[in-house]
Parts: C-alpha cells; structure tokens; sequence
C-alpha cells in the first residue's frame, strides 16, 4: 500500500510541530522549507490537520501553526485513516460494477491486509515517531 503525499506531508508537519521546543507558532514556509517541499502543499495539509483538530492555525503578525494536541494523544493509524482514501479498488465501494465481486477471493484478502496494515499502526502514536528528538532537530534545522 502506497501512502498518498498528502498523508505523508500531514505525518511530516506533525513531526515538525512536535519537535518545537519552545512551542511557538511555525510557519508554513518554515516547514516546507525543512522538508523541501512545496509551500502549497503544506498550506492545504495545514488545512486538513486544523480542521480534523490536530493543529492550530493562529492568525497575525505573530501567527502560524502549533500542536492542538500532544503528539502522545494522535494515533497514526486514526490519522491515516482520516487523511487517506482507503478505497484500494473499485470493488471496495458500494457500486461495484465488477461481475465475479459476490465470489472473489482477492477482495478479501486485500480487505484482511488492509486491516492488518492498520491495525500495525494502531500502537502507533505520533509521540512513538519522534521520541529521538535531538537527532530530529539537527536534521531539521530546529537547533
């Protein structure tokens, strides 16, 4: 299973923003500059994470994003679950045009790893990804 860049962007500023020793407010420019990434593309995963309640957008002078919950309280398994079309074929919807769907295997076997992929990031909370914080911030740059 490929993770869409979306989710990986979203997993990413998560990180970044939990990192924050000082806990104040980071911009998106900061972020996308750390990562080398698209400053559009972390501007609309920005979005997501706000409103799905993970993050905080403060506006002003002084503004930018900060953590709205402690990383020990985002499971990553919720979070891809929220920022993922979980849909791997056509046959996972509720239209399936495909003739053999009442009697194929292969769905379900793909639902069943599907479910163990998720079911493996479950233990995970955000906390568990950066617990080696000091290398993490060298390498972004937070030093």
């Amino acid at each position: 299973m490929q993770l869409t860049t979306h989710t990986d962007y979203a997993l990413r500023t998560l990180i970044y923003l939990s990192l924050r020793h000082d806990k104040l407010p980071t911009t998106i420019q900061e972020i996308a500059d750390a990562y080398h990434i698209s400053n559009n593309h972390v501007a609309k995963v920005a979005q997501t994470l706000v409103q799905l309640g993970y993050v905080q957008s403060l506006r002003g002078r002084s503004g930018g994003l900060v953590m709205a919950k402690p990383a020990n309280e985002i499971n990553v398994g919720e979070l891809i679950r929220q920022t993922e079309n979980l849909k791997l074929l056509d046959c996972f919807g509720t239209e399936s045009s495909c003739p053999i769907d009442p009697a194929c295997k292969l769905k379900n076997a793909l639902g069943k790893a599907q479910a163990a992929f998720l079911q493996t990031l479950d233990q995970y909370n955000l906390a568990d990804f950066t617990d080696n914080s000091d290398e993490l911030r060298i390498l972004l740059k937070q030093v």
